[in-house]
């Protein structure tokens, strides 16, 4: 798969609990970029951080149970990424979705020559 060299950076922010009819989210998400043949998406956990409602999410001991938040990036074609929109808006009920312009660089796998 080849990527132009000017595509667009997706970045989904939830917390690491939240869900769609019973699914974590972040992995949900994950799953319907490689149907939708998207060329990858990553998921980084957070350490610290706060949302639109201003409650502190951290991973100190005492407050474990709070949920972490969650970063998913997907970087692709901006037609491809559009595409993507729609149905990602109708599974985030809670977060921020965030798209910038990306210059790709490169993009390679091991094909295992």
């Amino acid at each position: 798969m080849n990527l132009p060299h000017e595509a667009e950076l997706l970045r989904v922010f939830i917390g690491e609990g939240d869900k769609y009819e019973g699914r974590l989210l972040y992995e949900l998400i994950v799953e319907k970029a490689r149907e939708d043949g998207l060329a990858g998406a990553t998921v980084y956990r957070g350490i610290l951080g706060f949302g639109a409602n201003s409650r502190v999410h951290t991973t100190k001991v005492l407050r474990l149970s709070e949920g972490l938040p969650v970063v998913v990036e997907i970087v692709d074609a901006t037609e491809k990424i559009q595409a993507f929109l729609p149905w990602l808006d109708g599974v985030i009920h809670e977060g921020l979705i965030t798209l910038e312009k990306a210059r790709v660089i490169a993009y390679r796998h091991n094909n295992g020559s």
